[in-house]
């Protein structure tokens, strides 16, 4: 296809999927339960974090997590005292226990009291053209308080290489906002235009066959050749093609 007619088969694609029966079936749904700024953003950050594997399983795993904060995410982080971590301690979604769970509550708690939050500690090292060095400062913060070791590799790090998908689905989810009820649009301070596609085995597989990716890996630099071929699309908002990837791959079978 010509670059125009792949944009318009693309934009058509995502415009069916942009659509609030997504949420039906995606772990989005879970911030989509709340309606403060603070408990959206974070029920969605510890969400995304769990965010591989079975979508159903997810969405259970993603649903006892928030039970767990007392169905008030936001309360929970600010407020917490050692005794309440402890009914975390027996949570597991895959690789992520409850070990790691309880260290992400002492983080968030750290984020909201000395970096301004999330936005703000995202928005404080933005980089002019793109989020991917920002997601490696963020790392860096998040894992200022002693942790142990293993709990690290749930944060990914573009730097080392990590297409970092989990992270920038999260800032898709908090970003970007077209007016259909699916993404948030909360963080004001951060353009559309810097983010990044979530790059997995779906939204890779059909890049490659649409000509939009040639690296063969799902990493760092496949997300920064897919960034620059959907930018040429829509530079202002190049991460809505991510609808378009991931359902032509999961429901088309493209």
């Amino acid at each position: 296809m010509r670059q125009d007619e792949l944009k318009e088969f693309l934009d058509a694609k995502a415009a069916q999927y942009e659509h609030p029966r997504f949420l039906e079936s995606d772990p989005l749904q879970i911030p989509h339960r709340f309606s403060s700024k603070a408990d959206i953003e974070i029920s969605a950050f510890l969400t995304a974090t769990i965010a591989w594997g079975n979508r159903k399983s997810i969405i259970n795993n993603a649903t006892r997590m928030m039970e767990l904060l007392d169905n008030a995410p936001a309360e929970f982080i600010r407020n917490h005292n050692d005794a309440a971590l402890d009914k975390l301690s027996d949570f597991v979604h895959r690789t992520f226990n409850g070990n790691d769970f309880i260290y992400f509550v002492k983080s968030l708690q750290n984020i909201y009291r000395h970096h301004g939050g999330l936005e703000g500690l995202f928005h404080k090292n933005a980089d002019p053209t793109s989020l991917q060095s920002t997601i490696s400062h963020f790392k860096t913060v998040f894992f200022e308080l002693p942790h142990l070791q293993r709990t690290t590799k749930h944060i990914s790090d573009p730097a080392k290489g990590s297409a970092a998908k989990r992270i920038n689905m999260f800032l898709r989810w908090m970003v970007r906002n077209s007016g259909t009820g699916v993404d948030f649009g909360l963080w004001k301070s951060l353009s559309p235009s810097l983010l990044s596609c979530p790059l997995d085995v779906h939204s890779g597989n059909v890049a490659r066959k649409l000509g939009l990716l040639k690296r063969k890996q799902n990493d760092a630099k496949a997300v920064m050749e897919l960034d620059k071929n959907l930018r040429r699309l829509d530079p202002l908002d190049p991460v809505k093609y991510d609808f378009a990837l991931f359902g032509l791959g999961v429901f088309e079978k493209f």
